[in-house]
C-alpha cells in the first residue's frame, strides 16, 4: 500500500486523498466491492475535515472508482484500466481484417472502434518534424482518430505520414481505410520493420481533455512512436494520447 509521504505536498488535501485511494483501487489494494478506509482513519491519515474527504470521494466517483451504499460508506468499484501490450499493435492487419488493438479488445470483452476526426496537411510538430528530417516549414499528411472501448473515448491518436508517401493514396483522403494506413504502406513495399516509443505522462491539453471526455483533472499517457521501413527509413510518426485512468503499458523484453 502506498503511504503517505512526509514531507509537506503542495497538492490540496483532497487531491492527496484521492490520488491514495486511486493508486490503491488501480492497483487492488482496495478490492472492488470492500469498503474504503472510514472518514476517521482518512482524518487520522491527512488531518482533513469531513467536508474534505467528501470532496475527495466525489472526485473518484466522478473518474468511475467509487460508489456509495447509503448508510454504509462508500466502496471501491471494479476499476476500468485496461492493459495493452503496444509491441503488438505493430504490424497492419490482413485485407479486410481489423485493427490488431480492436482484435486484442475483443479477447477481453470489450468493444473497440475509431471514429476519424480530421486529415489535413499540417506542419507538424517539432518531434514529428526532426524523426522525418522536414525543415521548420515542412509538411506532411496528418489523419486524427479517436479510438472508443465500449463506447468510452480511450485514446486520441494522431499519425503523421511524409507528403511523398501520402499523397495521391487513400492516406490522403478523409476516409476510413479497411486495414488502416499501415496496409496501404506495406502494399507499396514499405512494411512496418521497427518502432521506437517515448512513453511521459502529461496534463492535457483542452483539446485532448475535450477529446477524451476527462471526468477530472487526470494525467495522460503520451505515447510518441516512430515507425521505419526498408532502409530504416521512417514512414509514420504518431501520438498516442491515453485517458491515464483508463490505460497502462505492458512491454515484454
Amino acid at each position: 500500500m502506498t503511504e503517505q509521504p512526509e514531507e509537506e505536498s503542495i497538492w490540496p488535501v483532497q487531491d492527496q486523498i484521492a490520488a491514495y485511494l486511486r493508486d490503491g483501487i488501480l492497483n487492488g489494494d482496495f478490492q472492488p466491492g470492500k469498503p474504503l478506509p472510514s472518514s476517521r482513519k482518512l482524518n487520522e491519515q491527512f488531518g482533513a475535515a469531513a467536508q474534505t474527504i467528501k470532496n475527495a470521494m466525489g472526485i473518484l466517483e466522478k473518474e468511475g472508482l467509487v460508489f456509495t451504499r447509503r448508510g454504509a460508506g462508500i466502496y471501491a468499484r471494479e476499476h476500468r484500466q485496461r492493459t495493452m501490450t503496444p509491441a503488438e499493435y505493430k504490424n497492419p492487419p490482413s485485407a479486410g481484417g481489423k485493427y490488431q488493438w480492436i482484435t486484442a479488445a475483443e479477447r477481453k470483452g470489450f468493444t473497440g472502434r475509431s471514429e476519424l476526426l480530421d486529415v489535413e496537411e499540417v506542419i507538424p510538430p517539432h518531434l514529428v518534424r526532426e524523426a522525418f528530417g522536414l525543415d521548420d516549414d515542412g509538411t506532411a499528411i496528418l489523419r486524427r482518430q479517436v479510438l472508443y472501448l465500449d463506447d468510452e473515448p480511450c485514446e486520441l491518436v494522431e499519425v503523421y505520414f511524409p507528403l511523398d508517401l501520402a499523397q495521391g493514396t487513400p492516406i490522403a483522403d478523409r476516409r476510413r481505410i479497411k486495414g488502416g494506413a499501415g496496409r496501404i504502406l506495406s502494399e507499396a513495399g514499405l512494411p512496418p520493420l521497427r518502432c521506437v516509443d517515448r512513453v511521459s505522462a502529461r496534463w492535457p491539453t483542452p483539446q485532448q481533455q475535450k477529446a477524451l471526455k476527462m471526468p477530472t483533472k487526470l494525467p495522460v499517457l503520451r505515447q510518441f512512436r516512430v515507425t521505419y521501413s526498408v532502409g530504416d527509413r521512417p514512414i509514420q510518426a504518431e501520438f498516442m494520447i491515453k485517458a491515464g485512468h483508463l490505460y497502462e503499458l505492458e512491454y515484454e523484453f
